[in-house]
């Protein structure tokens, strides 16, 4: 089964930027991923891209963990949902780590009724807030995170949508 998605690279050292095309090159089984590497305003000396691929279902969590060594990148792979198959999302930043996950046939994140009863449990025990476990289930503290870079600056690509669901 084949899948579409993106990846978004946020922010990365221009040292790095030929590590990443080689590691998503090896993920993909393309000999030469070119990225159009355009500066990040919202964070000087780094450089954004974005790569739409195409592979096997499990090809996002395959992207995410090539990428997942440096310390020094903020990046997301989607995966669209297809037939028997859900959606994925993978965001990382330094100070976050990586987050994943599940995303039905509209986007939205699918929180499981084992991760609910987890933070409920940790809520009850007092151990935090059930708002904030919540929050950390739908992906919020990366989304915080992540909104500078995801605006694109001037001359970066724009992605034109041709399908609405």
């Amino acid at each position: 089964m084949t899948t579409r998605g993106v990846l978004y690279v946020h922010s990365s050292p221009r040292a790095l930027c030929p590590h990443i095309e080689w590691a998503v090159a090896a993920v993909l089984d393309n000999s030469r991923v070119g990225l159009d590497w355009t500066r990040q305003p919202a964070s000087p000396g780094t450089w954004r891209a974005e790569l739409s691929w195409q592979g096997e279902a499990a090809t996002a969590s395959q992207l995410a963990s090539a990428l997942h060594g440096s310390h020094l990148l903020r990046y997301e792979v989607t995966a669209d949902p297809g037939p028997g198959a859900d959606g994925e999302r993978y965001s990382c930043t330094p100070d976050l780590g990586i987050y994943h996950a599940v995303t039905g046939p509209h986007g939205d994140i699918m929180i499981r009724e084992n991760q609910l009863r987890a933070a409920a449990a940790r809520a009850a025990a007092g151990e935090s807030d059930l708002q904030a476990e919540i929050a950390r289930l739908l992906g919020k503290p990366w989304d915080d995170e992540l909104e500078p870079f995801r605006h694109a600056g001037e001359g970066a690509p724009v992605r034109w949508l041709h399908q609405v669901v």
